[in-house]
């Protein structure tokens, strides 16, 4: 299957493979928030659209167009701007994308990728038949704050979903037993957990030798038994062809 980018401005945009890591992961004593297997998925789990320049907006609190203030490092025919008023600060993708039938393409904010004084928000673009471009928007959520994305910084993140997935699947609710292997597994880590978090704190233990429990991390069960082989610790987004 392909994903297809069409410039619309005369050159690609600088889309990437979305990154692995992040900045304020880095910062955590062992960097610990990289232990989150779910976490780190989702950071993959797609492409990144980056800034061309280093760029600055601050929000005024006031609903016209001129309530945002943009300034840039250097000149830039792709800005932000403010174009629906109300706070709202406005990326241009500056491509259009073709994605696979039945496949829709999600723009959001980069995924765990927080910025103070500001919300990146999220649409869902059919973009196996559409051909109108879409733009990334951005919500302040304070005024008076100078929010700053660097030359190279992600502004926005692209995302395959399938399209009539969410309207497939009946929601239900059921007892924990009526499923007994699940409810076994269940009560194994539930046990096991306990008993680790009470190690954690015995100096030269199993358990604070390991600093934390990898069983999901490896794919493997309570029971110590493998996961499906499918699953995943790293997700690979290919990127997009140098011209």
């Amino acid at each position: 299957m392909t994903l297809i980018a069409y410039p619309l401005s005369g050159a690609m945009p600088d889309i990437r493979p979305a990154r692995p890591t992040r900045d304020w992961i880095d910062a955590l004593p062992e960097q610990y928030g990289y232990r989150c297997l779910p976490l780190n998925i989702a950071s993959m789990h797609g492409w990144e659209v980056c800034c061309p320049v280093r760029v600055t907006a601050v929000w005024d609190g006031g609903t016209g167009l001129d309530a945002i203030a943009v300034t840039a490092d250097e000149p830039h025919p792709l800005l932000p701007a403010s174009h629906f008023g109300s706070g709202v600060l406005t990326f241009h993708v500056a491509a259009l994308f073709r994605t696979p039938p039945g496949v829709n393409l999600m723009v959001t904010g980069p995924l765990n990728h927080p910025k103070h004084g500001i919300l990146g928000l999220s649409g869902i673009i059919e973009t196996d038949w559409s051909p109108y471009p879409f733009t990334m928007n951005w919500k302040f959520t304070a005024a008076g704050i100078p929010v700053t994305w660097e030359k190279g910084e992600p502004f926005a993140h692209l995302m395959p979903i399938q399209r009539g997935l969410v309207e497939s699947l009946t929601p239900e609710v059921r007892d924990l037993d009526s499923d007994p292997e699940t409810a076994a597994q269940y009560r194994a880590w539930a046990t096991s957990r306990s008993q680790f978090n009470s190690d954690l704190q015995t100096p030269g233990s199993t358990a604070a030798q390991e600093r934390w429990q990898k069983g999901y991390y490896r794919g493997k069960k309570p029971d110590g038994s493998d996961g499906p082989p499918d699953h995943e610790i790293k997700v690979r987004a290919k990127p997009f062809p140098e011209k």
